[in-house]
Protein backbone atom coordinates (compact mmCIF):
# COMPACT_ATOMS: atom_id res chain seq x y z
CA UNK A 1 0.00 0.00 0.00
CA UNK A 2 1.36 2.99 -1.02
CA UNK A 3 1.42 5.84 1.70
CA UNK A 4 -0.67 8.17 -0.06
CA UNK A 5 -3.70 5.46 -0.68
CA UNK A 6 -2.70 4.58 3.31
CA UNK A 7 -3.81 8.16 4.22
CA UNK A 8 -6.72 8.32 1.98
CA UNK A 9 -8.09 5.24 3.23
CA UNK A 10 -7.09 5.43 7.19
CA UNK A 11 -9.71 7.35 9.53
CA UNK A 12 -7.24 7.93 12.49
CA UNK A 13 -3.50 8.30 11.28
CA UNK A 14 -3.17 11.72 10.35
CA UNK A 15 -5.61 14.51 10.37
CA UNK A 16 -8.09 12.63 12.84
CA UNK A 17 -4.91 12.45 15.58
CA UNK A 18 -4.14 16.31 15.02
CA UNK A 19 -7.69 17.47 15.48
CA UNK A 20 -9.08 15.28 18.09
CA UNK A 21 -12.69 16.27 19.08
CA UNK A 22 -14.48 15.49 22.33
CA UNK A 23 -16.94 12.16 23.08
CA UNK A 24 -20.34 13.55 23.29
CA UNK A 25 -21.82 10.91 25.52
CA UNK A 26 -25.39 12.28 25.08
CA UNK A 27 -25.47 11.31 21.37
CA UNK A 28 -25.23 7.72 22.34
CA UNK A 29 -27.36 8.01 25.89
CA UNK A 30 -24.59 6.09 27.36
CA UNK A 31 -25.99 6.70 30.61
CA UNK A 32 -28.97 3.96 29.32
CA UNK A 33 -26.54 1.27 28.42
CA UNK A 34 -25.80 -1.58 30.96
CA UNK A 35 -22.20 -2.60 30.81
CA UNK A 36 -20.47 -5.65 32.61
CA UNK A 37 -16.97 -5.40 32.89
CA UNK A 38 -17.01 -9.00 34.45
CA UNK A 39 -18.64 -10.57 31.01
CA UNK A 40 -16.08 -8.22 28.75
CA UNK A 41 -13.00 -9.27 31.05
CA UNK A 42 -14.27 -13.01 31.09
CA UNK A 43 -15.24 -13.37 27.17
CA UNK A 44 -12.00 -11.76 26.37
CA UNK A 45 -13.67 -11.67 23.00
CA UNK A 46 -12.06 -10.32 19.73
CA UNK A 47 -13.97 -10.59 16.26
CA UNK A 48 -13.44 -10.58 12.57
CA UNK A 49 -16.26 -9.42 10.78
CA UNK A 50 -16.73 -10.24 7.22
CA UNK A 51 -19.15 -8.20 5.07
CA UNK A 52 -20.17 -9.82 1.98
CA UNK A 53 -20.82 -6.65 -0.54
CA UNK A 54 -23.67 -7.08 -2.92
CA UNK A 55 -26.27 -9.07 -1.39
CA UNK A 56 -24.30 -12.81 -1.05
CA UNK A 57 -26.93 -15.42 -2.16
CA UNK A 58 -27.85 -18.08 0.99
CA UNK A 59 -27.66 -20.90 -1.04
CA UNK A 60 -23.94 -22.33 -0.39
CA UNK A 61 -24.58 -22.96 3.36
CA UNK A 62 -28.44 -24.21 2.58
CA UNK A 63 -29.92 -26.26 -0.24
CA UNK A 64 -32.54 -27.80 1.73
CA UNK A 65 -34.81 -26.71 -0.66
CA UNK A 66 -33.11 -26.92 -3.96
CA UNK A 67 -35.47 -30.02 -6.13
CA UNK A 68 -38.54 -27.52 -5.60
CA UNK A 69 -36.29 -24.68 -6.30
CA UNK A 70 -35.38 -26.00 -9.75
CA UNK A 71 -38.87 -27.49 -10.51
CA UNK A 72 -40.09 -23.72 -10.94
CA UNK A 73 -36.82 -21.75 -11.30
CA UNK A 74 -36.88 -19.83 -14.98
CA UNK A 75 -33.70 -20.59 -16.41
CA UNK A 76 -32.13 -24.31 -15.23
CA UNK A 77 -29.88 -24.99 -12.07
CA UNK A 78 -28.46 -28.08 -13.57
CA UNK A 79 -27.62 -26.64 -17.32
CA UNK A 80 -25.80 -24.31 -16.10
CA UNK A 81 -24.22 -24.69 -12.59
CA UNK A 82 -20.92 -27.13 -13.04
CA UNK A 83 -22.62 -28.72 -10.58
CA UNK A 84 -25.16 -28.81 -7.86
CA UNK A 85 -24.12 -31.61 -4.82
CA UNK A 86 -25.91 -31.75 -1.69
CA UNK A 87 -23.69 -32.62 1.22
CA UNK A 88 -24.60 -34.28 4.65
CA UNK A 89 -26.06 -30.92 5.93
CA UNK A 90 -27.60 -29.91 2.66
CA UNK A 91 -24.23 -27.23 2.02
CA UNK A 92 -23.47 -26.76 -1.37
CA UNK A 93 -20.36 -28.58 -2.60
CA UNK A 94 -19.38 -26.98 -5.50
CA UNK A 95 -19.62 -24.06 -3.39
CA UNK A 96 -17.38 -24.90 -0.39
CA UNK A 97 -19.67 -26.87 1.40
CA UNK A 98 -16.60 -29.72 2.20
CA UNK A 99 -14.91 -26.78 4.00
CA UNK A 100 -18.29 -25.62 5.67
CA UNK A 101 -18.71 -30.06 6.44
CA UNK A 102 -15.23 -29.75 8.05
CA UNK A 103 -15.91 -26.58 10.27
CA UNK A 104 -19.11 -28.09 11.52
CA UNK A 105 -17.59 -31.47 12.28
CA UNK A 106 -14.59 -29.62 14.28
CA UNK A 107 -17.09 -27.99 15.93
CA UNK A 108 -15.88 -24.65 14.85
CA UNK A 109 -19.39 -23.08 13.12
CA UNK A 110 -22.88 -22.43 13.44
CA UNK A 111 -24.37 -21.58 10.21
CA UNK A 112 -27.61 -19.59 10.67
CA UNK A 113 -30.06 -20.50 7.55
CA UNK A 114 -33.13 -17.85 9.07
CA UNK A 115 -31.56 -14.33 9.14
CA UNK A 116 -34.67 -12.98 8.05
CA UNK A 117 -35.72 -8.61 7.63
CA UNK A 118 -39.95 -9.08 8.46
CA UNK A 119 -39.23 -5.38 8.10
CA UNK A 120 -38.00 -4.97 5.38
CA UNK A 121 -40.28 -7.48 3.88
CA UNK A 122 -43.44 -5.28 5.20
CA UNK A 123 -41.47 -2.11 3.76
CA UNK A 124 -40.45 -3.43 0.14
CA UNK A 125 -37.05 -2.10 1.27
CA UNK A 126 -33.85 -4.69 -0.60
CA UNK A 127 -32.07 -1.51 -1.67
CA UNK A 128 -28.33 -1.83 -1.67
CA UNK A 129 -27.56 1.38 0.10
CA UNK A 130 -30.25 1.11 2.85
CA UNK A 131 -29.38 -2.40 3.86
CA UNK A 132 -25.56 -2.12 3.85
CA UNK A 133 -26.08 0.80 6.36
CA UNK A 134 -28.67 -0.22 8.08
CA UNK A 135 -26.65 -3.91 8.77
CA UNK A 136 -23.45 -2.26 9.43
CA UNK A 137 -25.40 0.12 11.72
CA UNK A 138 -27.52 -2.46 13.66
CA UNK A 139 -30.13 -0.46 13.10
CA UNK A 140 -33.32 0.21 11.21
CA UNK A 141 -32.25 3.95 12.46
CA UNK A 142 -29.95 5.34 9.84
CA UNK A 143 -29.08 8.57 11.13
CA UNK A 144 -27.20 6.67 14.02
CA UNK A 145 -23.30 5.26 14.72
CA UNK A 146 -22.17 2.45 12.96
CA UNK A 147 -21.65 -0.31 15.31
CA UNK A 148 -18.10 -0.60 15.36
CA UNK A 149 -17.98 3.25 16.24
CA UNK A 150 -20.68 2.33 18.88
CA UNK A 151 -18.61 -0.58 20.53
CA UNK A 152 -15.88 1.58 20.66
CA UNK A 153 -17.58 4.76 22.48
CA UNK A 154 -18.82 2.36 25.08
CA UNK A 155 -15.73 0.84 25.80
CA UNK A 156 -13.79 3.68 25.88
CA UNK A 157 -16.68 5.19 28.36
CA UNK A 158 -16.22 2.24 30.60
CA UNK A 159 -12.28 2.44 30.48
CA UNK A 160 -12.00 -0.91 28.61
CA UNK A 161 -9.72 0.75 26.19
CA UNK A 162 -7.71 3.93 26.94
CA UNK A 163 -5.14 6.56 24.90
CA UNK A 164 -2.89 3.76 25.70
CA UNK A 165 -4.43 1.09 24.13
CA UNK A 166 -2.69 -0.10 20.64
CA UNK A 167 -4.65 -0.39 17.27
CA UNK A 168 -8.20 -1.63 19.31
CA UNK A 169 -9.65 -0.88 16.26
CA UNK A 170 -8.83 -2.32 12.49
CA UNK A 171 -9.84 -2.00 9.52
CA UNK A 172 -8.67 -4.45 5.76
CA UNK A 173 -11.64 -3.15 4.16
CA UNK A 174 -10.93 0.80 3.95
CA UNK A 175 -13.63 3.16 5.16
CA UNK A 176 -16.96 1.67 5.62
CA UNK A 177 -20.23 2.51 7.67
CA UNK A 178 -19.31 0.00 10.47
CA UNK A 179 -17.61 3.20 11.40
CA UNK A 180 -19.83 6.01 10.69
CA UNK A 181 -19.33 8.78 13.81
CA UNK A 182 -22.18 11.14 14.42
CA UNK A 183 -20.90 10.93 18.09
CA UNK A 184 -16.86 12.31 18.22
CA UNK A 185 -15.27 9.40 19.07
CA UNK A 186 -11.66 10.03 20.68
CA UNK A 187 -9.49 9.75 17.61
CA UNK A 188 -7.00 7.25 19.31
CA UNK A 189 -9.97 5.01 18.85
CA UNK A 190 -10.75 5.39 15.08
CA UNK A 191 -10.01 2.81 13.08
CA UNK A 192 -6.46 1.67 11.00
CA UNK A 193 -6.81 0.88 7.98
CA UNK A 194 -3.81 -1.10 6.54
CA UNK A 195 -3.87 -4.00 3.58
CA UNK A 196 -3.26 -7.16 3.93
CA UNK A 197 0.46 -7.44 3.71
CA UNK A 198 1.09 -5.06 6.71
CA UNK A 199 2.81 -2.70 4.75
CA UNK A 200 3.99 -0.07 7.05
CA UNK A 201 2.06 3.44 6.76
CA UNK A 202 3.95 4.63 9.46
CA UNK A 203 7.58 3.65 8.79
CA UNK A 204 10.53 6.01 7.47
CA UNK A 205 12.37 5.76 4.19
CA UNK A 206 15.70 4.48 4.51
CA UNK A 207 17.16 6.62 2.01
CA UNK A 208 19.19 9.65 2.91
CA UNK A 209 18.29 12.98 1.16
CA UNK A 210 21.97 13.93 0.27
CA UNK A 211 20.49 16.92 -1.22
CA UNK A 212 20.74 18.23 2.81
CA UNK A 213 24.52 17.40 2.65
CA UNK A 214 27.42 19.82 1.46
CA UNK A 215 29.93 17.91 -0.51
CA UNK A 216 32.26 18.14 2.36
CA UNK A 217 29.86 16.06 3.86
CA UNK A 218 28.97 13.70 1.09
CA UNK A 219 32.91 13.26 0.81
CA UNK A 220 33.21 12.54 4.87
CA UNK A 221 30.51 10.02 4.81
CA UNK A 222 31.47 6.58 3.99
CA UNK A 223 27.94 5.73 2.84
CA UNK A 224 27.57 8.69 0.21
CA UNK A 225 29.06 6.72 -2.44
CA UNK A 226 27.14 3.63 -1.76
CA UNK A 227 23.72 2.73 -3.10
CA UNK A 228 21.19 4.24 -1.04
CA UNK A 229 19.83 0.98 -0.05
CA UNK A 230 23.28 0.03 1.23
CA UNK A 231 23.87 3.12 2.77
CA UNK A 232 20.87 3.27 4.98
CA UNK A 233 19.55 5.48 7.13
CA UNK A 234 21.48 5.84 10.79
CA UNK A 235 19.37 5.24 13.83
CA UNK A 236 21.72 7.24 15.53
CA UNK A 237 20.59 10.20 13.52
CA UNK A 238 16.61 9.30 13.91
CA UNK A 239 16.79 9.35 17.48
CA UNK A 240 18.28 12.78 17.66
CA UNK A 241 16.04 13.96 15.01
CA UNK A 242 12.93 11.94 17.52
CA UNK A 243 13.98 14.09 20.34
CA UNK A 244 14.34 17.49 18.56
CA UNK A 245 10.85 17.15 17.28
CA UNK A 246 9.58 16.10 20.53
CA UNK A 247 11.24 18.94 22.18
CA UNK A 248 9.82 21.48 19.93
CA UNK A 249 6.57 20.50 19.30
CA UNK A 250 4.73 22.99 21.09
CA UNK A 251 1.31 21.41 20.56
CA UNK A 252 0.36 18.52 22.67
CA UNK A 253 -1.91 16.80 20.52
CA UNK A 254 0.59 17.02 18.00
CA UNK A 255 3.18 15.92 20.50
CA UNK A 256 1.09 12.72 21.39
CA UNK A 257 0.24 12.16 17.28
CA UNK A 258 3.85 12.17 16.89
CA UNK A 259 4.22 9.43 19.51
CA UNK A 260 1.56 7.26 18.93
CA UNK A 261 3.25 7.17 15.25
CA UNK A 262 6.30 5.50 16.71
CA UNK A 263 3.95 3.02 18.90
CA UNK A 264 1.96 1.86 15.89
CA UNK A 265 5.46 1.08 13.92
CA UNK A 266 6.66 -0.92 16.26
CA UNK A 267 2.91 -2.73 16.72
CA UNK A 268 3.10 -2.87 12.88
CA UNK A 269 6.27 -4.16 12.05
CA UNK A 270 6.30 -6.79 15.22
CA UNK A 271 3.41 -8.42 13.77
CA UNK A 272 4.55 -8.57 10.06
CA UNK A 273 7.78 -10.79 12.42
CA UNK A 274 5.23 -13.22 13.22
CA UNK A 275 4.64 -16.67 11.11
CA UNK A 276 1.62 -18.88 10.39
CA UNK A 277 2.64 -22.35 11.92
CA UNK A 278 1.77 -25.24 9.21
CA UNK A 279 -1.38 -25.92 9.16
CA UNK A 280 -0.87 -29.34 7.09
CA UNK A 281 -4.10 -29.64 4.64
CA UNK A 282 -5.40 -26.29 5.96
CA UNK A 283 -2.67 -24.53 4.88
CA UNK A 284 -4.12 -21.06 3.53
CA UNK A 285 -3.95 -20.71 -0.46
CA UNK A 286 -0.85 -19.09 -1.82
CA UNK A 287 -2.06 -16.75 -4.28
CA UNK A 288 -5.36 -16.02 -2.53
CA UNK A 289 -5.98 -12.06 -1.60
CA UNK A 290 -8.76 -12.97 0.48
CA UNK A 291 -6.76 -15.78 2.69
CA UNK A 292 -4.27 -13.25 2.84
CA UNK A 293 -6.39 -10.96 4.66
CA UNK A 294 -7.97 -13.45 6.81
CA UNK A 295 -4.23 -14.55 8.01
CA UNK A 296 -3.67 -11.43 8.80
CA UNK A 297 -6.55 -10.43 10.47
CA UNK A 298 -5.93 -13.33 12.81
CA UNK A 299 -2.09 -12.47 13.39
CA UNK A 300 -3.53 -9.23 14.44
CA UNK A 301 -5.69 -10.55 16.84
CA UNK A 302 -3.58 -13.22 18.12
CA UNK A 303 -0.34 -11.11 18.77
CA UNK A 304 -2.67 -8.06 20.03
CA UNK A 305 -4.85 -8.35 22.70
CA UNK A 306 -5.59 -5.06 22.95
CA UNK A 307 -7.30 -5.34 19.07
CA UNK A 308 -11.16 -6.17 19.45
CA UNK A 309 -12.28 -5.95 16.08
CA UNK A 310 -10.52 -6.03 12.57
CA UNK A 311 -13.45 -5.42 9.79
CA UNK A 312 -12.50 -7.19 6.24
CA UNK A 313 -14.28 -6.99 3.16
CA UNK A 314 -14.43 -9.17 0.07
CA UNK A 315 -10.98 -8.14 -1.52
CA UNK A 316 -10.04 -10.74 -3.66
CA UNK A 317 -13.07 -12.18 -3.75
CA UNK A 318 -15.21 -9.63 -5.72
CA UNK A 319 -19.07 -8.48 -5.19
CA UNK A 320 -21.97 -10.71 -4.64
CA UNK A 321 -24.35 -8.93 -6.88
CA UNK A 322 -25.03 -11.62 -8.83
CA UNK A 323 -27.78 -10.21 -11.08
CA UNK A 324 -26.20 -12.39 -14.09
CA UNK A 325 -23.34 -14.93 -14.73
CA UNK A 326 -24.18 -16.65 -11.02
CA UNK A 327 -21.75 -19.33 -11.43
CA UNK A 328 -18.88 -17.01 -10.50
CA UNK A 329 -20.78 -17.53 -6.85
CA UNK A 330 -19.10 -21.11 -6.65
CA UNK A 331 -15.58 -20.04 -7.06
CA UNK A 332 -16.32 -17.01 -4.55
CA UNK A 333 -17.80 -19.45 -2.08
CA UNK A 334 -15.40 -21.86 -2.85
CA UNK A 335 -12.47 -19.37 -2.05
CA UNK A 336 -14.24 -18.17 1.01
CA UNK A 337 -15.29 -21.29 3.01
CA UNK A 338 -11.57 -22.90 2.17
CA UNK A 339 -9.89 -19.69 3.60
CA UNK A 340 -12.19 -19.82 6.53
CA UNK A 341 -11.27 -23.03 7.22
CA UNK A 342 -7.85 -22.08 6.99
CA UNK A 343 -8.15 -19.58 9.70
CA UNK A 344 -9.82 -21.32 11.87
CA UNK A 345 -6.97 -24.06 11.72
CA UNK A 346 -4.79 -20.92 12.34
CA UNK A 347 -6.59 -19.70 15.21
CA UNK A 348 -7.03 -23.10 17.01
CA UNK A 349 -3.17 -23.93 16.46
CA UNK A 350 -2.05 -20.73 18.40
CA UNK A 351 -4.97 -21.99 21.25
CA UNK A 352 -7.30 -18.70 20.39
CA UNK A 353 -10.14 -19.88 19.74
CA UNK A 354 -11.94 -19.53 22.85
CA UNK A 355 -12.11 -15.91 22.50
CA UNK A 356 -11.54 -14.90 18.40
CA UNK A 357 -14.74 -15.27 16.45
CA UNK A 358 -15.45 -14.63 13.29
CA UNK A 359 -19.10 -13.30 11.67
CA UNK A 360 -19.59 -13.28 8.00
CA UNK A 361 -22.75 -11.57 6.75
CA UNK A 362 -24.13 -9.49 4.10
CA UNK A 363 -26.43 -6.67 3.27
CA UNK A 364 -29.49 -9.44 2.52
CA UNK A 365 -30.12 -12.43 0.70
CA UNK A 366 -31.30 -13.23 -3.35
CA UNK A 367 -34.33 -14.80 -4.65
CA UNK A 368 -33.73 -18.00 -6.02
CA UNK A 369 -35.06 -17.78 -9.31
CA UNK A 370 -32.14 -18.25 -11.33
CA UNK A 371 -33.44 -15.14 -13.78
CA UNK A 372 -32.74 -15.37 -18.13
CA UNK A 373 -29.10 -14.17 -17.48
CA UNK A 374 -28.24 -16.78 -15.44
CA UNK A 375 -28.70 -14.37 -12.29
CA UNK A 376 -30.33 -14.09 -8.93
CA UNK A 377 -32.24 -10.64 -7.94
CA UNK A 378 -32.54 -8.99 -4.38
CA UNK A 379 -34.20 -11.15 -1.92
CA UNK A 380 -34.62 -10.99 2.07
CA UNK A 381 -33.39 -13.61 3.51
CA UNK A 382 -29.33 -14.63 4.16
CA UNK A 383 -26.95 -17.14 5.77
CA UNK A 384 -25.06 -15.82 8.69
CA UNK A 385 -22.49 -17.69 9.52
CA UNK A 386 -20.61 -17.95 13.14
CA UNK A 387 -16.82 -19.45 13.86
CA UNK A 388 -14.73 -20.26 16.87
CA UNK A 389 -15.79 -17.64 20.07
CA UNK A 390 -15.76 -21.10 22.24
CA UNK A 391 -15.59 -19.02 25.56
CA UNK A 392 -19.04 -17.42 25.10
CA UNK A 393 -20.70 -19.68 22.25
CA UNK A 394 -22.15 -22.80 21.78
CA UNK A 395 -21.68 -23.97 18.52
CA UNK A 396 -25.08 -25.62 17.50
CA UNK A 397 -24.55 -26.66 14.09
CA UNK A 398 -26.93 -25.85 11.69
CA UNK A 399 -29.97 -23.45 12.83
CA UNK A 400 -32.97 -22.41 10.82
CA UNK A 401 -35.34 -24.13 8.43
CA UNK A 402 -36.52 -22.65 5.59
CA UNK A 403 -39.35 -22.98 3.00
CA UNK A 404 -40.16 -21.43 -0.44
CA UNK A 405 -42.79 -19.58 -1.48
CA UNK A 406 -43.93 -20.19 -4.86
CA UNK A 407 -45.65 -17.10 -6.31
CA UNK A 408 -46.23 -17.97 -9.59
CA UNK A 409 -45.02 -15.17 -10.90
CA UNK A 410 -41.89 -15.03 -13.02
CA UNK A 411 -38.64 -14.08 -11.02
CA UNK A 412 -40.51 -14.69 -8.25
CA UNK A 413 -38.85 -17.64 -5.70
CA UNK A 414 -38.41 -16.45 -2.00
CA UNK A 415 -36.94 -18.46 0.63
CA UNK A 416 -38.62 -17.67 4.14
CA UNK A 417 -38.21 -19.42 7.47
CA UNK A 418 -40.23 -22.33 7.92
CA UNK A 419 -43.53 -21.73 10.51
CA UNK A 420 -42.07 -22.09 14.20
CA UNK A 421 -38.68 -21.99 12.99
CA UNK A 422 -35.92 -19.86 14.58
CA UNK A 423 -34.94 -16.67 12.91
CA UNK A 424 -33.86 -13.50 13.51
CA UNK A 425 -33.42 -9.51 12.17
CA UNK A 426 -30.60 -8.92 10.65
CA UNK A 427 -29.77 -6.13 13.98
CA UNK A 428 -29.45 -9.08 15.85
CA UNK A 429 -25.73 -9.26 14.14
CA UNK A 430 -24.70 -6.12 15.86
CA UNK A 431 -27.03 -7.11 19.17
CA UNK A 432 -24.74 -10.06 19.43
CA UNK A 433 -21.75 -8.29 18.25
CA UNK A 434 -22.36 -5.86 21.65
CA UNK A 435 -23.15 -8.99 24.03
CA UNK A 436 -20.09 -10.56 23.97
CA UNK A 437 -18.26 -7.30 24.50
CA UNK A 438 -20.38 -7.24 27.64
CA UNK A 439 -23.34 -4.84 26.83
CA UNK A 440 -26.07 -6.45 28.89
CA UNK A 441 -29.10 -4.32 27.43
CA UNK A 442 -28.07 -4.50 23.23
CA UNK A 443 -31.75 -4.17 22.09
CA UNK A 444 -31.71 -0.68 23.08
CA UNK A 445 -28.97 -0.10 20.35
CA UNK A 446 -30.59 -2.24 17.78
CA UNK A 447 -34.15 -1.14 17.37
CA UNK A 448 -35.60 -3.58 19.95
CA UNK A 449 -33.48 -6.73 18.25
CA UNK A 450 -31.98 -8.83 21.09
CA UNK A 451 -29.20 -11.30 20.74
CA UNK A 452 -29.04 -14.12 18.94
CA UNK A 453 -29.98 -17.57 21.15
CA UNK A 454 -26.40 -19.19 21.26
Amino acid sequence: MKRRDFFKLSLVASSALLSPSLLNASALKLEDINFSEAIYQQNSAQSIIIFLYGGASPLAGNLSNIDQIKENSQSSYDNYFRGITQTPNNFWQESGGLALEDLITDNNLSVFRTCYSKVREENSNKSHGACTTQNQKGSFDEDTNGILTNLATILEHNNAITKDTIMPFVSLDGESTFYADQTGLSPYHKPVSIDENLDNPYSRSNMRNWLFYTQDEKDANENYYKSDEEGGADPALQKILDDLALKNIKNEKIKEAFVQRGKLETFIENIKSKTTPDLGENNYPTGDRFAKNLETAVKILAHNPDTKVVSVGGGGLGGWDDHSTARNYTLRSESLFIALRSAMAHIKALNKDGNINIMVMSEFGRNVNLNSANGWDHGNLQTFYLLGGKNYFTHKGVVGETKLKVSGATNRLFLYPKDDSYWFEPMSIAATIYKIYGVTNPEILTSGNGAIDI
